[in-house]
């Protein structure tokens, strides 16, 4: 297990939204020796209190100990927040921490789509917030229990405590990198999540299963196309190979259900305006064609609403 010296190492650590992303690296921070306390609903936070968070990783399964609490105010004296809520509530869960983060801590936005922490630094404008992608597979498995099923991988944004938290991460076993080029690390996770959310979400399969289906390559390649075509329009470079990353989503993550499907399957409003629904708003606005990302934000939405009209 990744140790540090608490003395002169260990942070203060608050996961603002501790959903199956927050949960996941808040637990491996936990298990390094950081203090660490989730912020999130009550069967969840009674269950952590109770007996720890259940990490069930791919090499190990155990109950992390660690704070809970229900209360934006848990916050306080955080060198580090990890906020992690859905791309719906990021200016109203800015506005519950406001009032409670400490001079010098840094917000950590580890959320879906491609603008949240410019939302986020419009409400916490006397602090620090940097963005970060996301590469991980997880979902919560019940109250108190996350499972990780792959991948991990963090890219931030430079910010004043950077390297520091990046070294933190690291040495807790999460692959961690700066960029200076966040902005296209963030349209790169949102094609993925364009190309594979909806889909997922709408047949409710698991990535693996989903892409052998007939059909689903050319929808994934149209998808893609559109995306790619809106962030050129919006001058944004996007970093690597675009669709060997789209290939390997299945490939490395073939057990996944996105978080979209998961969200669907709970009866819970998705993220779907953020993914697909931004897609198309940018494209609107900058005249470019997207009907593939119109008719699967479409489809969600219908899906969403549909146990109100039963």
């Amino acid at each position: 297990m990744p140790s540090h010296d608490k003395d002169d190492a260990s942070m203060k650590v608050a996961v603002m939204g501790a959903g199956a992303v927050g949960c996941y690296y808040g637990a491996m921070l936990a298990r390094a020796g950081h203090e660490v306390v989730l912020i999130g609903r009550p069967a969840h936070v009674e269950a952590v209190r109770a007996r720890g968070l259940r990490l069930e990783a791919q090499s190990f399964d155990e109950h992390v100990p660690m704070a809970a609490s229900t209360e934006p105010d848990a916050v306080r004296g955080a060198d580090l927040v990890l906020f992690c809520v859905k791309s719906t509530d990021t200016e109203a869960a800015a506005e519950q921490i406001a009032p409670h983060l400490a001079p010098g801590a840094l917000v950590l936005t580890l959320q879906n789509g491609v603008d949240n922490d410019e939302r986020a630094r419009s409400v916490l404008r006397d602090h620090e917030v940097a963005a970060a992608v996301v590469y991980v597979a997880t979902g919560m498995a019940g109250p108190g229990h996350v499972k990780h099923n792959g991948r991990g991988e963090l890219v931030i944004a430079p910010s004043a405590r950077g390297e520091e938290v990046a070294q933190a991460l690291r040495a807790a076993g999460v692959p961690t990198e700066i960029s200076d080029n966040v902005r296209g690390a963030l349209w790169a996770k949102l094609v993925l999540n364009c190309a594979y959310n909806a889909l997922s979400a709408i047949t409710q399969l698991p990535y693996g299963v989903l892409v052998r289906n007939e059909g689903v390559p050319g929808v994934l390649r149209d998808v893609v196309a559109e995306c790619l075509a809106v962030a050129r329009a919006e001058g944004v470079t996007i970093p690597g190979d675009i669709d060997a990353a789209v290939a390997g989503i299945a490939r490395t993550m073939p057990a996944q259900f996105s978080s979209t499907a998961q969200d669907l399957a709970r009866g819970k409003r998705s993220e779907i305006d953020h993914l697909n629904g931004f897609v198309l708003r940018r494209g609107e606005a900058l005249g470019v064609p997207v009907p593939a990302n119109r008719l699967l934000w479409t489809l969600v939405r219908l899906l969403e609403d549909k146990p109100a009209r039963a």
